[in-house]
């Protein structure tokens, strides 16, 4: 018998949470920490019966309450079985000879359809619930019965009891908690809650590293991104049993609380600029009911990192705004003329102009069967006028855009003959704007960024190879403006837009440790031109806002101070048959020494002359100026 026992005994691992992580902003200021809780625990010996759960379960509600409105419908049918399992197999045939799963399909089918639980009494609402979390643990792991509303007198008394009642405990539990508000919550993203347990998607993957399936993970963006830093370790703790009798327990090791994130935004300016895209939208939602949203994105150019990301969504149907900052890495529109200083540098690096014989006529554009095509300020061809690759930018000429890409795609226009040109030109334009990061994804470090939309090529959609030209065709997200117009400031190099800054490690002081890892710069790709041709774009995106041009675009932007350069953007867009339009503005600032650029974009518009994208850019610089970084202290 002495025997029998000794060989029974065995050691096993048993497992404990610990903190998770915390998230800073760049300043240093606490946007996510956890909230401690009283909580009482339950860990499951490696043998125990139904009964013996039941029992415990029982025995526990004589000294806490729980909440039981999210009472599930098998928690009760797991219930009714523990006493009632001979009488239910009954009254199905041939119960004996059925496998577990069918067996237990079959019982909970004939129990509801019987109606057998839904009179269950408070009490026994609540014996359910405690068995139903004790039972789906797994051995030598840790559920929590209670989290929330744990007070003193349940904790006393649990403390009295608990000895009675192997495997309970009185503990601490933690959720996420948000002492500056939840400005940028949507980008940070979420933790599952005990409650909802592990995410269906990714269930078999984290079980098999090591998670329970009620433990809380990052399920989305920047919680999920970096859940292997915030996790932490858990604590190990070795559990002596004997014939299924827990004899004790022995920390192995202590675990570790997550380490903690820096972020790169900051978060006064973070809301701030929030706040400018969402009143905006909903300001201008009575001249434009068909208006998609607002999104913006503020970003330093050099090393990518990621200052402000904002966005509302309007839905039309229901007349609401909401926050949608992730918008602006998933939402893609057709952004008009802002990408036209990608197409003036594909011109001058193929060739087929140079910085100082980059002359076009500017009058409208004649193919034969097809309405003219012509720039918003010489529609009828009375302002027809020679135009250098810088002015062409400067008043948003559509005309100049479209001759490069006729010249590019070695086609001699003619007024009047038919479009002619190879279909190869799609590919050629599109490969040039991919440089500049418009089209791909720009890898951002936030999960779910999507590439755009590019519209069908082929010689059927010749004619779309025009649009394409001055931004009228394919869809990019904003984003992918921010990290392009980077590339205009820094003089070529795409860089990896990012949000995390550094990964601390967490301190028992709850200040910032050391640092684990500092983000660096990374450079994706780099465009191939010479000064002088980089210079002729610069040059017409400062003239697009100082230039003395009749028709510069940018001319609103021209009190703003340190100097911007700019290039603004209209594209055509339909709501259904209603026509809209999307008005984009893509910048840097100060001219001669960018410090930081600025994206917007606001799709779905109706009243084209309202000004949204040029009034939103200089809210935003002067929240900047002000909030981030001091005009004295320029580099």
């Amino acid at each position: 018998m002495f025997e029998n026992e000794v060989t029974s005994a065995t050691t096993e691992t048993e497992t404990q949470n610990v903190q998770r992580g915390q998230i800073y902003d760049a300043t240093g200021r606490v946007l996510v920490s956890n909230k401690s809780s009283r909580a009482i625990v339950y860990t499951k010996p490696t043998h125990v019966t139904s009964e013996q759960l039941y029992a415990i379960a029982t025995d526990l509600t004589k000294y806490i309450t729980v909440d039981t409105d999210d009472l599930s419908e098998s928690y009760k049918v797991d219930y009714y079985l523990v006493k009632h399992e001979k009488q239910v197999n009954k009254h199905i045939p041939r119960a004996a000879s059925l496998k577990a799963s069918d067996l237990y399909r079959a019982q909970s089918k004939y129990i509801r359809e019987a109606n057998l639980v839904d009179d269950l009494s408070p009490k026994q609402r609540e014996v359910a619930l405690l068995y139903g979390k004790m039972n789906g643990a797994y051995s030598l792991s840790s559920v929590y019965l209670k989290t929330s509303g744990v007070t003193s007198k349940e904790m006393a008394l649990v403390g009295e009891h608990q000895s009675e009642m192997a495997g309970i405990s009185v503990g601490t539990s933690w959720k996420r908690n948000y002492p500056n508000g939840k400005a940028v919550q949507s980008v940070i993203g979420t933790v599952t809650s005990e409650k909802s347990g592990l995410p269906d998607n990714s269930l078999n993957q984290l079980l098999a590293q090591g998670y329970a399936r009620n433990d809380s993970v990052g399920s989305t963006y920047i919680e999920s991104k970096y859940e292997n830093v915030l996790k932490g370790t858990k604590k190990t703790i070795m559990a002596e049993t004997r014939n299924g009798e827990l004899l004790k327990k022995t920390t192995q090791y202590g675990g570790k609380k997550g380490d903690d994130i820096v972020l790169t935004i900051n978060s006064k300016f973070q809301k701030e600029v929030q706040d400018i895209v969402e009143t905006q939208v909903k300001n201008n939602l009575g001249g434009n009911p068909y208006m998609n949203g607002g999104y913006a994105v503020v970003m330093n150019p050099y090393n990518g990192n990621i200052l402000a990301l904002a966005g509302a969504t309007h839905n039309i149907k229901k007349g609401t705004v909401t926050e949608d900052a992730l918008g602006t890495i998933n939402k893609s529109f057709v952004m008009g003329s802002v990408v036209k200083g990608a197409m003036v540098m594909g011109g001058l690096t193929s060739g087929v102009i140079t910085p100082n014989n980059s002359s076009l006529v500017d009058s409208p554009i004649k193919i034969a069967g097809t309405p003219a095509k012509s720039s918003w300020f010489n529609k009828s061809g009375s302002g027809t006028m020679p135009l250098t690759a810088s002015q062409a930018l400067a008043v948003s000429s559509n005309v100049y855009m479209m001759k490069l890409a006729m010249l590019e795609a070695g086609f001699d226009y003619q007024p009047g003959t038919a479009l002619t040109m190879s279909p190869k030109i799609f590919q050629k334009l599109r490969q040039n704007f991919k440089q500049f990061g418009l089209g791909i994804k720009t890898g951002i470090d936030i999960p779910g960024e999507t590439s755009g939309y590019e519209g069908p090529g082929g010689k059927a959609n010749i004619g779309k190879a025009l649009d394409m030209s001055f931004g009228n065709y394919d869809a990019y997200t904003t984003i992918q403006l921010a990290q392009y117009v980077a590339m205009i400031a820094n003089g070529g190099y795409r860089i990896q837009p990012h949000i995390l800054q550094a990964i601390r490690e967490s301190s028992k002081s709850g200040k910032l440790g050391r640092t684990v890892y500092q983000h660096g710069t990374n450079v994706l790709g780099s465009y191939t031109a010479s000064k002088d041709e980089w210079d002729v774009v610069k040059s017409g995106l400062y003239q697009v806002v100082h230039s003395s041009l009749t028709y510069r675009t940018g001319g609103a932007l021209a009190d703003i101070k340190p100097e911007v350069s700019a290039k603004t953007g209209t594209a055509q867009t339909f709501y259904g048959q209603n026509e809209t339009t999307t008005l984009s503005a893509i910048s840097y600032a100060p001219s001669e020494n960018p410090q930081v650029v600025v994206v917007v974009a606001y799709p779905g518009i109706s009243a084209e002359s309202s000004g949204i994208n040029t009034t939103t850019v200089k809210q935003i610089y002067e929240a900047y100026w002000k909030d981030v970084q001091d005009t004295k202290n320029l580099d």
